[in-house]
């Protein structure tokens, strides 16, 4: 019987996992990666004391970090396909068939970022294909770039982009974006902004770095092109809280709901923090913090029902 099982090996997971084998909590990391989604970035620029750091070194780093603590359990590369209630706690069922006996649940499963799905998406992830505006903005100075989607996510994207980029065009699959009216003004009164709407992206292409992307005219069917360096999707994530669904609660954006001081969910026993819970905002210094509160509260939770047994 663990005391605490932390789902996720992002920012979230590790920084739980450190400060889980700190306070001495008998738990067990369990994760596909020790990584996170900002592996793919090139240049993260407010990772706090770190002025330039790549997702993959941060990540490197951090799992150094966690690694180098002893007592700390990690299962990497195993998946949790669920997690279910029982009379000592829960029980987490990995996708090996492998079931682990828990006192407390983290979840900080993150959230995957909805993908475009189209030839060179996956090819570019990294090398001009990015999903963070907020992270990726600035390697953009003085470049043409395209936003992808229709949202407040994507309208934001472009104001980041304005201080950076030296055109921006922004892809709506509709007639009209479903974001803040405000905020679709100002950009449309911005001449570094161009809208183009009826449209749906076909390919991302590129030799060693994006170079540009077509896309489908979905009035006239035509296949039009774009030459730009950047290409932001911007239409969503799709939050990983599958593991607790029926269990906790979950907003209608699939987001675990918690309390913002504890970072309980709904369900005792259960905390979430990071990307898939229904935190405001979603960086990765704000998800390790997240974190650290939830593994504070597990563990004053943890005392006092030690106390209780004693």
């Amino acid at each position: 019987m663990y005391e605490l099982v932390i789902i996720g090996g992002g920012p979230a997971g590790i920084a739980a996992g450190i400060y889980a084998a700190r306070k001495k909590i008998k738990f067990v990391l369990v994760a596909k990666e020790l990584a996170g989604q900002s592996k793919v970035s090139e240049d993260i620029e407010n990772w706090v004391g770190e002025k330039h750091i790549s997702g993959y070194e941060l990540a490197k780093k951090t799992e150094s970090h966690l690694k180098s603590i002893a007592g700390a359990e990690i299962r990497e590369g195993e998946e949790t396909v669920g997690v279910e209630k029982t009379a000592a706690g829960f029980s987490v069922k990995l996708k090996s068939g492998e079931e682990i006996e828990t006192m407390t649940v983290l979840v900080a499963s993150g959230s995957g970022e909805r993908k475009l799905g189209v030839p060179g998406e996956e090819d570019f992830a990294g090398r001009g294909v990015v999903y963070c505006a907020t992270c990726d903005a600035p390697l953009f100075k003085g470049k043409n770039v395209v936003v992808v989607g229709s949202g407040n996510a994507a309208l934001e994207a472009v104001i980041d982009l304005f201080a950076y980029a030296k055109k921006i065009y922004l892809l709506v699959r509709s007639a009209g974006v479903k974001g803040d009216p405000v905020t679709f003004e100002k950009i449309s009164r911005t001449p570094e902004a161009e809208m183009i709407f009826n449209a749906e992206v076909v390919e991302v292409y590129g030799q060693d770095f994006v170079e540009g992307v077509r896309y489908k005219d979905k009035i006239s069917g035509e296949i039009k092109e774009l030459a730009v360096s950047g290409v932001f999707v911007e239409i969503g994530s799709a939050p990983n809280s599958e593991v607790v669904k029926g269990l906790a609660e979950i907003n209608e954006q699939g987001r675990i709901v918690v309390d913002h001081k504890t970072f309980r969910a709904s369900t005792e026993g259960i905390w979430a923090a990071g990307d898939v819970c229904d935190t405001l905002y979603r960086q990765n210094n704000i998800a390790a913090g997240d974190a650290i509160k939830a593994v504070l509260n597990i563990n004053d939770f943890l005392n006092k029902n030690r106390k209780s047994a004693v």
